[in-house]
């Protein structure tokens, strides 16, 4: 048998034993190539050093990985064989997202699209733009809007009015915790100066106590799916399976998809739990797992909301905000969920065989999430569930080591581990300096023994894995200037291997795919990532330069840039 596709000429690397960081790839036989290699790498750890090596697949799995120019290859290699020639380009396994929302960006992205936007007046020139290109629509809806553009994080209805023509426009911000209303949408959805605010909750106000237009928490997935794999992303975890701020549940659009054949992705859907339910809803996830496994999609996960963000004092603290002077507020956030009630339901999870997936930004809301899998370790024994815990801006020191202890997954999303607006204006002058402190503890979990996996969050943030990588190993955005290069809490960078092992074998753990995806080893599934250069052989500044080449799933290929 001839392989179908032959990577050859380029270096390749893989999930390490432990499955937390990429090595090089060494063929069978060949000398081991020991981390720290000849030299000192700018991408913040001893130079990993690859030679090249060809790698085979055939029949959607990789059947060999050789030494360049080996016998073997040659043999594997006929005259239908795909040759690959990578020209000293790095093969990696397939890139894994542990925390997207693709099928709400792929609404996004065909509907009003401010993300990307740099300024508010580029925002408002698309709005202008999109509701002057349909005079006939009656709704305007969208998302993308960032709380830095506006005083206090909070736009008002009146700015949205102008550019909406007095239509009705409900547009979520970029985090997916807010929504920019405009009158006329205030209008037809009865929120008045007489409204209450939602018990999980805050309407903004105008000073006559009237709705100010800024709303808290409260076809496209085959587009997302297209932008994914143009990242090098083969696998993801959709965070928001469910209905969620007035967008359909995606559940039977991922079903029908995967049923054709067009879900070339894997993915795992985390499935809603409606905080206003209870445990009720048990029995009807529960019947949403049995449904909701077609080809390469599978529900198998529950996702729980504890708290909201930092930036609109809705996250879970342990102690108050600070008010804009700095003095300590009555306010500590919000916790979705009681915490004993959430000790009841994760252990009632756990005994039925789901995964929890937390959203946890306040060191609260992370130490209720862990005093939940506590609770169902205890109860219910040791599992393979592999629960995991995202965004985790704030962490307590004390819960530092109940990570690893609990065997509870870090689901780490880098991009926000940075100064930027939202950062320093929104979040730090709130918490207070010893607080901010304690913020996207990376490098602490890694080196407590915490498994790490990484995620998007996208379309809150980019879905390129090396544009987070990139913040990961320098704690600075990309092309970052004057105060925002300073490296943000610099203690708490991951190397270049730590941080692809997150986006590769760490996701794929908590997606259970760790068994089949992740690593370039004979027998694994051929879900592959071509880059146009070696990440680790250049200067830690360059890594979000680097470019997706190629994505392969099962060896067959779902993207190709014009130049590979």
């Amino acid at each position: 048998m001839h392989a179908d596709v032959v990577f050859t000429g380029g270096p390749a690397y893989t999930a390490d034993q432990a499955g937390r960081r990429l090595i090089p790839v060494v063929p069978a036989g060949a000398a081991s190539a020991a981390p720290g290699g000849s030299a000192a790498s700018a991408s913040g750890a001893a130079l990993l050093t690859a030679g090249p090596v060809d790698v085979a697949v055939e029949g959607g799995r990789i059947v060999a990985v050789e030494a360049a120019g080996s016998r073997r290859i040659r043999d594997l290699t006929g005259p239908a064989t795909e040759v690959i020639d990578l020209a000293g380009r790095a093969l990696l396994p397939g890139f894994q997202d542990a925390h997207v929302h693709p099928a709400f960006a792929g609404v996004t992205m065909a509907s009003c699209n401010l993300i990307g936007a740099a300024t508010l007046d580029e925002a408002l020139a698309r709005i202008r733009s999109y509701c002057e290109s349909r005079p006939g629509q009656a709704w305007i809806a969208g998302a993308g809007w960032r709380m830095e553009w506006f005083p206090g994080g909070t736009p008002g209805r009146e700015l949205l009015d102008q550019v909406t023509g007095g239509r009705p426009a409900f547009l979520i911000n970029r985090d997916v915790h807010g929504a920019w209303a405009s009158t006329r949408a205030l209008e037809l959805a009865g929120i008045d100066a007489r409204t209450p605010d939602p018990p999980d909750g805050r309407i903004e106000r105008e000073p006559g106590g009237g709705p100010q237009g800024s709303l808290h928490e409260g076809a496209g997935l085959l587009l997302a799916q297209a932008h994914l794999h143009a990242r090098g992303i083969t696998a993801w975890q959709d965070a928001i399976v469910g209905e969620y701020l007035g967008s359909a549940d995606p559940l039977p659009v991922y079903l029908a998809a995967a049923r054709s054949g067009q879900l070339t992705a894997r993915v795992r859907g985390a499935l809603w739990w409606d905080r206003h339910r209870g445990a009720g809803q048990i029995t009807d996830l529960l019947g949403r797992r049995e449904q909701g496994r077609a080809g390469r999609f599978s529900t198998g996960t529950v996702k729980i909301m504890q708290d909201g963000v930092a930036e609109n004092f809705t996250a879970g603290l342990i102690e108050p905000y600070h008010d804009a002077c700095g003095c300590q507020t009555a306010s500590t956030g919000l916790s979705y969920v009681d915490p004993a009630e959430l000790r009841e339901i994760v252990t009632r999870l756990d005994a039925e065989r789901f995964q929890v997936h937390f959203h946890a930004i306040g060191d609260r809301a992370v130490r209720e999430s862990l005093d939940a899998v506590e609770a169902a370790l205890a109860a219910n024994g040791a599992s393979e569930h592999r629960h995991h815990i995202a965004h985790l801006q704030l962490i307590h020191p004390a819960d530092i080591p109940r990570f690893a202890s609990l065997g509870v997954t870090a689901n780490m999303q880098a991009l926000w581990a940075a100064h930027e607006p939202q950062m320093d204006e929104l979040t730090i002058p709130f918490i207070g300096a010893r607080r901010a402190g304690r913020q996207y503890l990376f490098g602490d979990l890694l080196r407590s023994g915490a498994r790490l996996a990484a995620g998007s969050d996208w379309s809150v943030s980019s879905a390129n894995p090396l544009r987070a990588v990139h913040v990961a190993v320098n704690r600075a955005l990309p092309g970052a200037s004057g105060d925002e290069a300073e490296p943000f809490l610099p203690e708490q960078r991951l190397s270049l291997a730590e941080a692809l092992g997150a986006y590769t074998i760490g996701s794929a753990y908590v997606n259970h795919l760790d068994g089949e995806t992740g690593a370039i080893e004979p027998g694994r599934l051929a879900d592959l990532v071509v880059l146009d250069r070696d990440p680790f052989a250049g200067p830690a500044a360059d890594i979000a330069a680097t470019r997706v080449l190629a994505t392969y799933v099962e060896g067959e290929r779902v993207f190709a840039a014009a130049d590979l």
